[in-house]
């Protein structure tokens, strides 16, 4: 747990040294939110509607966004290497590093989703589910982008190619993030079977991607 902890605690403080990567994606996630209303023009009930799913949106490209420097400055060093040799299974680090982005990327986005959503004409009763469910399916979508980060190690374009390959993996998890956003007014009703399914959804991605990622990134090495 030490070990853990050190690498979790490493990485948040080069997040905030560095700055470029949470910069970029709070900067990619304002730009959204100002720009759409311009774009769809003064319908406010238009917006109302189509303020979580926008907001959910968001949030995925922003955390996309930042997900090819969860591992290039590691592997560009040699700090992979001394991971994996490390007295702590490669696992571990692997977990570590994606808290670590979810906590300098995801976690502030989805504090401040629910604040600018009113940007958008977001219903004032939406604004705790859609609180609450952010800041859990975040986690799955760092959990996800660290794993398509170490599979792409090392490869140019890296961007791009997380993108396609993990994509597909949001599917589900936007689908029951933005059901758990709109589907009551009374606050963040955790017994809802999309609230269930999403928190389950994140669940697995916790369990399975530092597994996952730890094998791509042996591969990478060998």
């Amino acid at each position: 747990m030490s070990v853990f902890f050190s690498l979790l605690w490493r990485d948040v403080l080069l997040a905030f040294r560095a700055g470029g990567g949470i910069g970029t994606a709070f900067g990619f996630f304002l730009t959204v939110i100002v720009l759409l209303p311009i774009g769809i023009g003064p319908d406010q009930a238009l917006l109302q509607r189509i303020a979580p799913g926008a907001l959910w949106i968001a949030l995925l490209m922003s955390v996309l966004l930042s997900a090819d420097r969860i591992y290039t400055a590691d592997y560009e060093d040699g700090s992979l290497e001394v991971m994996a040799l490390g007295p702590a299974p490669l696992e571990v680090a692997a977990l570590a590093k994606a808290l670590a982005h979810w906590l300098t990327s995801g976690l502030p986005l989805a504090i401040a989703a629910p604040l600018l959503g009113f940007l958008l004409n977001l219903d004032v009763a939406l604004a705790p589910r859609l609180a609450a469910s952010m800041l859990i399916g975040s986690v799955a979508l760092s959990m996800l982008a660290a794993l398509g980060a170490a599979i792409t190690v090392g490869l140019r374009k890296g961007g791009l190619l997380i993108s396609l390959l993990i994509l597909p993996l949001y599917i589900p998890l936007m689908i029951f993030g933005v059901s758990a956003s709109t589907g009551g007014m009374s606050g963040p009703d955790i017994s809802s079977s999309s609230f269930l399914v999403l928190t389950a959804i994140v669940l697995v991605a916790v369990v399975t991607s530092p597994i996952a990622s730890a094998a791509a990134l042996r591969a990478h090495m060998r």
